[in-house]
């Protein structure tokens, strides 16, 4: 029986906050974009695209591990969980593991509320048996799931080392959120991108197409969107690479030359080489990975890595309150 699509949309960006938020980090001494405005639906496109780049190994990397450890994976869960996507984007990674895990309901969670929703309108004719609600939602703030939601075996499913988004302090406060919402039988299967060599990194971050310039770059399109700014994006280029101090990887859009930049209510002037700072992707070691989780709430069973130890997917319960 086909069960009805349903989306909320939760997101902000058409109200006052998202407009507050970004006056005030652009007004900032050094320059910033949450990450999370990367993901207009354009964006949520290149990043599909970025997946498929040679040098950007983090998507096929996890995908072997889905695939050479996923009958232990599914008997570590075990069948019937509510799957609940976090960061679902085209609900993809979620959807190959349906006939292992055998949900039985799917909730994907995306700040792009349209791009998720044409997502999970398609994936809904692929699998009427499986119940599903889209959540338009963004992350970085509360996360509070409808009673639609059902409160037996959560799972949250955290791919993709999107963790590393968070600085370690956030992300233990954004894992803990996860935590209050797991349940008495709850948990989370996460995947967590492990410390490498700097180079693998910087190529990662950087490629020789273009892609992931071009997705940093969009960014300005939606700023130019949501403030009424006039961002010209030819006037600032793409900076990728492995910051070994913080043991991340930084994102930054340089201003090619001087520049004034006018939005609703505000306006800054940008010195030829100065920065925005529009993303950080942190790198841990494995016992680092496991101690977060620790941290947090959980307890984590089963941890799954490639043969060269470049990836981590781990499974881990939520600890009673």
């Amino acid at each position: 029986m086909l069960n009805p699509t349903s989306i909320a949309t939760r997101t902000d960006h058409e109200g006052l906050h998202v407009p507050a938020e970004l006056d005030a980090s652009l007004r900032a001494r050094q320059a910033w974009i949450s990450p999370k405005f990367l993901y207009d639906p354009l964006g949520s496109k290149l990043f599909e695209a970025i997946c498929e780049l040679p040098e950007y190994y983090p998507t096929r990397t996890e995908a072997a591990i889905f695939a050479a450890h996923g009958a232990e994976i599914a008997q570590t869960v075990g069948p019937g969980c509510t799957l609940i996507d976090l960061g679902a984007g085209n609900c993809a990674k979620a959807a190959s593991l349906f006939p292992l895990l055998r949900p039985a309901q799917y909730v994907p969670i995306d700040i792009s509320a349209e791009f998720l929703q044409d997502a999970v309108g398609r994936l809904q004719q692929r699998f009427r048996h499986i119940e599903m609600q889209a959540l338009g939602m963004d992350l970085s703030g509360p996360l509070t799931l409808p009673d639609s939601v059902r409160a037996s075996r959560r799972l949250f499913f955290y791919p993709g080392s999107s963790i590393g988004n968070f600085n370690p302090d956030e992300a233990r406060d954004f894992l803990q959120r996860v935590h209050a919402q797991c349940g008495q039988d709850g948990g989370i299967l996460i995947g967590i991108d492990l410390a490498k060599d700097h180079k693998v990194l910087d190529a990662a971050y950087d490629d020789a197409l273009g892609v992931t310039a071009a997705f940093n770059l969009n960014v300005l399109n939606h700023v130019n969107r949501l403030l009424g700014a006039d961002f010209d994006i030819r006037g600032w280029r793409h900076r990728g690479f492995y910051n070994a101090d913080e043991r991340r990887v930084e994102m930054h859009l340089e201003a090619k030359s001087a520049q004034l930049v006018t939005w609703r209510g505000g306006s800054r002037r940008f010195a030829q080489g100065e920065w925005i700072h529009t993303e950080n992707s942190h790198k841990y070691r494995q016992s680092d990975a496991v101690g977060l989780l620790e941290q947090s709430g959980f307890a984590a069973s089963r941890v799954w890595t490639d043969p060269d130890g470049w990836f981590a997917v781990i499974h881990a319960r939520a600890l009673s309150h």
